[in-house]
C-alpha cells in the first residue's frame, strides 16, 4: 500500500491557500476593471496629460474625436443604460430567489424527515452499512447533516450566480467605452470581468466544501462513511438552485430576445439593440440572468456533485477505511491545483499577448483552453504522484479493486482531454469560420424552411464525436478505477472550471457591450468591434455548454454508481421488467422537460411580441426616435413569465426520483436514471449546437466578411430574414432547453443518491402491495 508523499498537514494548508489565492486574484482583476471610469469627470487628468481627464481619464486616441461626437454625453448615456440593465437583473434575481428560498426550506425539511425515518428517528449508533463489525453514527445524524450541507450548497450556488451577474453588469458599459480605444482594450476588460466570476466561483465552491468537511468531522470523528454520505447534500443543494436559475433565466432571456428580434428586425427592419425597440433592455437583462447567473450556478453544481461522488466512493475504499486524509481529499487537491493553473492561463490572455486585430480574438480564447489543459495535465501528474499511495484499493460494487496511482492519473487526464475534444468539436459545428455554419447560412437563400432543416441536421450530426469522447473516457476510467475513476474523470473535465467560466462569461458581457454601443448612438466602427467580440463570445458560449454537458454525463454516471452502492443493489439487470420500464420512462423525461421549457419560452415570447407591437402602433413618434418606449413593461412581462413558468419543469425533475423511489423502488429508479442520462445527453448536445449554429449563421450574413457572405446579405435581405427566423427558433434550444437538460441528468442522480437509504428501506410500495 504505502503512504502518500504529501503529509496531511500539507493538504490542510494547500487546499484553503489555493482557494484564498483564487479569491484574491478575482478581486485583483475586479480592481483592474474598475479603473475604467463611467463618469466623464477629470479623475486622472494630470497636468502633463493635455486635459486627458475630460477624455474619460485616458490620453489614448478615441474614435469620437475624429467623428466629432460628444464624448461627455456618450459616457453618461452608457452609464445610464448600464444602470437600467443592472437594476432589471437585480430585481429579477431577487424575485426569483424569494420563490426559490421557499422551495429550499421545504425541500430541506423533506430531506430531514425522509432520511431521519430510515431508522425511525432513533438516536442510537448503528452497525456501519459496509462493515457490520464497526459502529457508525445514527441515521438521524446523517439526516441532520445532509440537510445542513444541502442548505450550504444551495446558498453557495445562489451567491455564485448573483455575484457573477453583478460583475457582468458592472463590466458591460466599461467594455463599450474601452472599445473606443481599440478591440484589444475592450477584449481585456470583458475577459478580466469573466475571470472575476470564474475564480470567485471555483474558489468559493472549494473553500465552502473544505470548511464543511472539517466542521462535520468534529462530530463524525472516524466514521468517514457517514461523514461523506452527509456531504452529498452539498451537491444536491448546488444543482437544485442551478435548475431554477437556468430554467428561469433561460425563459426570461429568450422571451425578450425572440420578442425583440421578431418585431424589431423582421417586421420593423430596425437594427438589433436599437433603442426604439421596447424589448431591448429586457433582452440585455436576460443575457445576464440566463447566460451568467444560470451558467454560474450550473457549473458550480457540476463541480460540487463530482466532488461529492468521488468522496462518497473514496470513503468506502482503502482511503476511507484506513483514514488516509491526503488521498481521501485527492478530488479537492485537483481542484486546488486547477485554480493555480487557470491563474497562469489567464495571464496569457490579459498580460503576455496583446490583441491588435479582430481576427486574433477567437484564437486567443481557444489558446486559453489548450494552455489550461496542457498545464493541468502536468499538474494532475504531480498531484497523483505526491497525494496518492503507489497502490490502494477502490470500492467496486461490493469488492475492493486494486489500483495504482498512475492509473488514477490517467482517469483524470482522460476526462480533462475529453473536455477539450468536446470543446473543439462544438466550436467546429457552431463557429462561422467553418463549413457547417456556412452551409446553414447558404441554405437561407431558399428561405427559412431549408435553414431549419440544415440546422437540425447539423445539431444531430454534432453529437457523434462528443458521445465517442464521453464513451472512451467512461471505458478507460471505469476499467482502471471503477466508479471512482469516472467521478475523478468528471473532476478532470471540470478542473479548469475557472478558465472555462471566464471564457463563457466573456460572451454575454461583450453581447451587452454591443447593445450599449447601439443604444448610446456610438459610431458604427465601435459597433463593428463589439460585434467581433460578440461573435467570438457566441462560439465560446457554445464551448462552455459542451463542457457542461460532457461533465454532466460523467458526473451523473458517477452519482449513479454511488447510488447503486448506497442502495445496496448488486446488479442492474435491463431484462427485468422493473428496470426496463424505468429505462423507457427515464428516456422520455428529457423530451417532456424540453417540451415544457420550449412552450414556456413560446408563450412568454407571444406576450412580448404583442406588447412590442402595441407600443410601436400606439406610441406616437416611437419609430422616428422622438418618443421613448416603455421598457419597464417588457421587463415585467419577462420577469412574471419566467417566475411562473420555471415551477412546472422544476417540479418534474425534483419529484420524479421521489415518486419513482417511493412507489416503484430502487431498481426501477436505477432504470429511470440510466434512461434519462442516455437520452438527455444527446438532446442537450444537439439542441445547444443547432441553436448556436443558427445564431452564427445569422451573424455570418450580417458581418459580410467574405465574398460568399456578401452574396447573402445585407441586413434586411430575404436570406437575412430567413436566418433571423432560424436564430429565433434556436434561441430556446440553445439557451433554455439544451443547457437545462444537463442539470436534469445530474440533479435526478444526486437526489436519488441522497435519498437512497430511505428508498432502500421504505421504497417500492406498489411492488410490496401487489
Amino acid at each position: 500500500m504505502g503512504a502518500s508523499i504529501l503529509p496531511d498537514l500539507g493538504t490542510e494548508i494547500l487546499i484553503p491557500v489555493c482557494a484564498v489565492i483564487g479569491i484574491a486574484f478575482s478581486l485583483f482583476q475586479w480592481v483592474l476593471v474598475s479603473k475604467v471610469k463611467l463618469s466623464p469627470g477629470r479623475d486622472s487628468g494630470s497636468p502633463g496629460n493635455n486635459g486627458a481627464g475630460g477624455k474619460n481619464g485616458y490620453s489614448d486616441y478615441l474614435i469620437e474625436e475624429e467623428e466629432g461626437l460628444n464624448d461627455h454625453n456618450i459616457v453618461l448615456k452608457c452609464a445610464e443604460i448600464q444602470n437600467a440593465i443592472s437594476e432589471g437583473a437585480t430585481s429579477f434575481l431577487f424575485t426569483e430567489y424569494q420563490y426559490v428560498g421557499i422551495f429550499m426550506v421545504a425541500f430541506a425539511i423533506l430531506i430531514f424527515l425522509f432520511l431521519g425515518s430510515v431508522e425511525g428517528f432513533s438516536t442510537k449508533s448503528q452497525p456501519c452499512t459496509y462493515d457490520q463489525s464497526k459502529i457508525c453514527k445514527p441515521a438521524l445524524a446523517t439526516a441532520a447533516f445532509s440537510t445542513i450541507s444541502f442548505l450550504l450548497g444551495a446558498v453557495t450556488s445562489v451567491v455564485s450566480g448573483f455575484l457573477g451577474m453583478k460583475i457582468a453588469t458592472y463590466a458591460n458599459a466599461r467594455t463599450t467605452l474601452e472599445a473606443r480605444k481599440g478591440v484589444g482594450k475592450a477584449f481585456i476588460t470583458a475577459f478580466r470581468s469573466g475571470a472575476v466570476m470564474g475564480f470567485l466561483l471555483s474558489a468559493n465552491g472549494l473553500l465552502v466544501l473544505y470548511i464543511a468537511i472539517n466542521l462535520f468531522k468534529l462530530y463524525y470523528g472516524d466514521d468517514w462513511g457517514g461523514l461523506f454520505e452527509a456531504i452529498t447534500g452539498y451537491g444536491l443543494g448546488g444543482s437544485s438552485m442551478a435548475l431554477f436559475g437556468r430554467v428561469g433565466g433561460g425563459i426570461y432571456t429568450k422571451a425578450a430576445d425572440v420578442g425583440a428580434d421578431l418585431v424589431g428586425k423582421v417586421e420593423r427592419n430596425i437594427p438589433e439593440d436599437d433603442p426604439r425597440n421596447p424589448a431591448v433592455i429586457a433582452d440585455n437583462v436576460g443575457d445576464n440572468v440566463g447566460d451568467i447567473a444560470g451558467m454560474g450556478s450550473d457549473l458550480f453544481g457540476s463541480y460540487a456533485e463530482s466532488s461529492c461522488a468521488a468522496l462518497v466512493v473514496a470513503s468506502i475504499s482503502s482511503f476511507g477505511i484506513n483514514h488516509e486524509l491526503t488521498p481521501m481529499l485527492y478530488p479537492l487537491i485537483i481542484s486546488s491545483v486547477g485554480i493555480i493553473v487557470c491563474l497562469i492561463t489567464t495571464l496569457f490572455a490579459t498580460d503576455f499577448f496583446e490583441i491588435k486585430d479582430v481576427k486574433e480574438i477567437e484564437p486567443s480564447l481557444k489558446r486559453q483552453l489548450i494552455i489550461s489543459t496542457v498545464l493541468m495535465t502536468v499538474g494532475i501528474g504531480i498531484v497523483s504522484w505526491i497525494a496518492l499511495p503507489s497502490s490502494f484499493t477502490i470500492f467496486n460494487f461490493g469488492d475492493q479493486k486494486a489500483v495504482k496511482n498512475w492509473q488514477l492519473f490517467l482517469c483524470v487526464a482522460v476526462g480533462l482531454w475529453a473536455g477539450l475534444i468536446i470543446g473543439f468539436v462544438t466550436e467546429y459545428y457552431t463557429s462561422n469560420a467553418y463549413s457547417p455554419v456556412q452551409d446553414v447560412a447558404d441554405s437561407c437563400r431558399t428561405g427559412a424552411a431549408t435553414n431549419v432543416i440544415f440546422g437540425l441536421a447539423l445539431g444531430y450530426k454534432s453529437c457523434i464525436i462528443p458521445i465517442f469522447a464521453i464513451a472512451v473516457s467512461i471505458f478507460v476510467s471505469f476499467s482502471f478505477a471503477a466508479m471512482y475513476g469516472i467521478a475523478v474523470a468528471a473532476l478532470g473535465m471540470l478542473s479548469t472550471i475557472a478558465t472555462g467560466l471566464a471564457i463563457d462569461a466573456y460572451g454575454p458581457i461583450s453581447d451587452n457591450a454591443g447593445g450599449i454601443a447601439e443604444m448610446a448612438g456610438m459610431s458604427h466602427r465601435i459597433r463593428e468591434r463589439t460585434d467581433a467580440l460578440d461573435a467570438a463570445g457566441n462560439t465560446t458560449a457554445a464551448i462552455g455548454k459542451g463542457f457542461a454537458i460532457g461533465s454532466a454525463a460523467l458526473v451523473s454516471l458517477a452519482l449513479f454508481g454511488a447510488f447503486v452502492s448506497r442502495a445496496a443493489i448488486s446488479t442492474v439487470d435491463v431484462l427485468t421488467p422493473k428496470v426496463f420500464i424505468g429505462l423507457l420512462v427515464g428516456a422520455m423525461l428529457p423530451y417532456w422537460f424540453s417540451a415544457m421549457t420550449m412552450k414556456s419560452v413560446g408563450s412568454a415570447a407571444l406576450k412580448m411580441v404583442e406588447e412590442v407591437r402595441r407600443q410601436f402602433n400606439t406610441i406616437p413618434g416611437l419609430m422616428e426616435g422622438t418618443a421613448k418606449p416603455d421598457y419597464a413593461t417588457c421587463v415585467k412581462i419577462s420577469t412574471d413569465a419566467s417566475i411562473k413558468e420555471m415551477i412546472p419543469p422544476g417540479a418534474l425533475v425534483m419529484l420524479t426520483p421521489l415518486l419513482v423511489g417511493i412507489f416503484f423502488g430502487v431498481e426501477t429508479l436505477s432504470g429511470v436514471l440510466a434512461g434519462s442520462l442516455v437520452s438527455g445527453v444527446q438532446i442537450a448536445i444537439s439542441a445547444s449546437n443547432t441553436g448556436g449554429a443558427w445564431d452564427n449563421a445569422k451573424k455570418y450574413i450580417e458581418a459580410g466578411a467574405s465574398e460568399h457572405a456578401r452574396t447573402l446579405g445585407p441586413k434586411g435581405s430575404d436570406p437575412h430574414k430567413a436566418a433571423v427566423i432560424g436564430d429565433t427558433i434556436g434561441d430556446p434550444l440553445k439557451d433554455t432547453s439544451g443547457p437545462s437538460l444537463n442539470i436534469l441528468i445530474k440533479l435526478m442522480a444526486v437526489e436519488s443518491l441522497v435519498f437512497a437509504p430511505f428508498f432502500a428501506t421504505h421504497g417500492g410500495l406498489l411492488f410490496k402491495i401487489f
